[in-house]
């Protein structure tokens, strides 16, 4: 069975189980994939079951639901389709960063395996979507990079954005606003107990940036290269 032949429903549930640990070691449970799904938990059962029962995936009675490996097989093929259709929409069709997430959500379960490898060389075979996340390759190999919360980095280093959560809409915006996206090069000053998040400058001679919470929980960084 391909990816193609699994129900629309069948391939959000891989996508979300996968995407929900491929920064966070933690498996996800029913309540918290109800939650990230915007559906009843008793709905979410019923598809865990399923997928089960097809050998995509393990679940134990109220614990942690782990792919097999068919079902992250899939998963990875449907987060390169997401990923490969943001950044066509963004750097062919002028689409907003912002915007892009709830479009590829649809487009993805309706290009075929075909499209989705042509998209991929008219790209010029891309690494990562224009949020910074990794395409896995073709042969469904992730590369994810060693990558630290911004909430979390070291104080005084200069650091390098490397990804930036696409799961708010208004945190993106937020961002752009403060000139911070992927490859923004930066440093953490210190931490805002007001504002619940880092401080930080873009240059050296920058003036002080306080960032919120939630917005320095959605930016990657790595150390900047000497």
């Amino acid at each position: 069975m391909s990816v193609s032949q699994l129900t629309n429903a069948a391939q959000d549930y891989l996508k979300a189980i996968w995407s929900a640990t491929e920064w966070s070691p933690t498996p996800i449970t029913v309540t918290q994939l109800a939650e990230r799904m915007g559906v009843r938990t008793a709905t979410v059962s019923d598809g865990i079951r399923r997928l089960a029962e097809q050998g995509l995936l393990e679940h134990a009675p109220y614990g942690s639901i782990e792919l097999t490996e068919t079902g992250r097989t899939h998963a990875v093929a449907m987060v390169r389709r997401h990923r490969l259709l943001e950044t066509f929409l963004v750097e062919v069709l002028d689409y907003a960063w912002d915007e892009v997430h709830d479009e590829a959500e649809v487009l993805e379960h309706a290009v075929s395996d075909e499209l989705v490898e042509r998209i991929d060389a008219r790209l010029g075979h891309p690494s990562r979507d224009p949020h910074g996340d990794p395409i896995p390759t073709a042969d469904g190999r992730p590369h994810l990079p060693d990558a630290t919360q911004l909430s979390r980095a070291p104080l005084a280093t200069a650091l390098i954005v490397t990804r930036i959560s696409d799961a708010d809409p208004a945190v993106l915006r937020a961002l752009a606003r403060r000139g911070i996206r992927p490859d923004t090069r930066l440093t953490v000053l210190g931490h805002d107990d007001e504002a619940g998040g880092p401080t930080v400058a873009l240059t050296p001679t920058a003036a002080p940036m306080p960032l919120d919470g939630n917005i320095a929980d959605a930016v990657w960084v790595t150390p900047a290269a000497e």
